[in-house]
């Protein structure tokens, strides 16, 4: 059965973490909006992102600490991984998490939200192929595309025909593997790899670059890989695999170039996090006349117009940074000017991450590549967190901490922290660079001691 012609003021296809802000806030500003979500409401984030992997990472550290014991005088006796315990409850925080999205939604009277496959067949018009049967022949003249993004497979020949793991379904599995390649040097194939390597797995990175962490400094990615190597990660670096193929008993071969010798790794699974590709396929975009760039990330200007007049994209869709925080601040760029008559964009906002390998890397702002990239002058005040109190009082000082101050000005241009709770301290220098403050007053400040805030004081007394 098809519905045709139904009007709306906004159809806004997926549901992530600014599609659903964005749904419900023009519905309660009293357009009559439209939400469809594909496959589950929350989007990456919940489902298969932050909300899932961190509880994961956090039943990983528990295992390392438990190991640790003796360090702090405590015996733990053997440690043991139960790893169905480790998914469910990994799935009951995900289904918890969706539940408060799903209790959102339903409080937005007047949203109406439609499970199914959405495709745009003009540039005012979606049609809805419904997951139940049927479909609905959706018209707005504001379209907002937040379809995100998938996980993608690299041009390794053989690889199609592996049985190998992406970073949504190696959550799912039910025990440690023996040994776990991971094809991939980035957030998620370090995260991961760190965090199976403390279940108890044998873990390999093969990374293609010359580098882990391809966009850091080249001190923070050296930082990086002694300390996942002193965990007992074996990292290949400038490792280009050739070649992927099942083993007969069950598991995975790699054929892997390493200063020109070929190498035969085998494991027992293979994770791919070599990156991922937005869900514009399919979408329809060509026939609303919606520019995508090389990579089909659709192209969007600084208020994430595209170059139809009344589409939009936010998040990951749209190529920009790929974090739950920068989508929701995308809702909240839309907000303002549809809803509030504003002129927010994204030009100049400072985009922060944390990658969540332990200890944490926090990032925010200017890196010193990027400033000899741009011939910028900067000063740089660095400091190992073996000169932070209260890492050494609870023996985790792995790591360093480093901030770019303007020579000029003194304010922070930004920083990176790898090391205890380094996301946090990487938001203390973020409400600086936020308030313009000149780096003295952070030198200066009283933070309560013993804490990891009054590093900072130690951090700019070095300039």
């Amino acid at each position: 059965m098809t519905t045709h012609g139904d009007r709306f003021d906004a159809i806004v296809i997926g549901c992530g973490q600014g599609g659903n802000p964005l749904a419900v806030a023009l519905t309660r500003a009293g357009w009559r909006t439209v939400l469809v979500e594909r496959v589950h409401v929350g989007g990456t984030c919940i489902n298969e992102g932050c909300t899932p992997t961190k509880t994961m990472v956090a039943s990983a550290r528990v295992a390392y600490l438990a190991r640790r014991g003796a360090d702090y005088g405590v015996g733990t006796g053997p440690v043991t991984v139960d790893m169905t315990r480790v998914r469910q409850r990994k799935r009951d925080v995900v289904a918890s998490f969706r539940a408060g999205t799903e209790r959102g939604l339903q409080r937005a009277e007047g949203l109406e939200l439609l499970a199914g496959n959405a495709t745009l067949t003009g540039p005012d018009t979606v049609v809805v192929e419904l997951r139940d049967g049927g479909r609905r022949v959706l018209q707005a003249g504001t379209i907002v595309l937040n379809a995100g993004c998938r996980p993608s497979t690299p041009p390794v020949a053989g690889l199609g025909a592996v049985n190998a793991l992406d970073s949504t379904s190696i959550m799912e599995l039910d025990a440690v593997p023996e040994h776990l390649l991971v094809l991939g040097g980035g957030y998620v194939g370090l995260e991961f790899g760190q965090m199976f390597r403390r279940f108890g797995a044998r873990v390999t990175i093969i990374q293609r670059g010359s580098a882990l962490l391809a966009r850091e400094d080249p001190d923070v990615a050296e930082a990086v890989t002694a300390i996942l190597r002193e965990d007992g990660l074996e990292v290949l670096l400038d490792a280009e695999t050739t070649l992927a193929a099942a083993l007969p008993g069950g598991g995975v071969r790699l054929d892997v170039r390493v200063g020109g010798e070929v190498h035969a790794l085998t494991g027992s699974h293979l994770l791919v996090a070599a990156g991922r590709r937005p869900n514009t396929d399919g979408l329809g975009l060509e026939a609303a006349g919606v520019m995508t760039d090389p990579r089909g990330y659709v192209k969007v200007d600084e208020r994430l117009r595209t170059n139809v007049p009344g589409i939009y994209a936010i998040g990951d869709v749209n190529g920009g940074p790929a974090f739950t925080h920068i989508s929701y601040d995308d809702y909240r760029i839309l907000r303002a000017n549809l809803l509030e008559g504003g002129s927010a964009t994204t030009t100049g906002r400072l985009v922060p991450y944390t990658v969540f390998i332990d200890p944490q890397l926090g990032r925010v702002g200017l890196s010193e590549t990027e400033a000899a990239a741009s011939g910028r002058a900067v000063r740089v005040a660095k400091m190992p967190m073996t000169s932070v109190a209260r890492a050494l009082e609870v023996d985790e000082s792995r790591g360093f901490m480093k901030a770019l101050v303007d020579p000029v000005s003194g304010e922070v241009l930004g920083g990176a922290v790898l090391g205890l709770e380094g996301g946090e301290l990487m938001a203390a220098l973020e409400v600086a660079m936020m308030g313009h403050l000149p780096y003295t007053t952070l030198r200066d400040a009283v933070f309560a001691h013993p804490t990891l805030a009054e590093s900072l004081n130690n951090l700019f007394a070095k300039l």
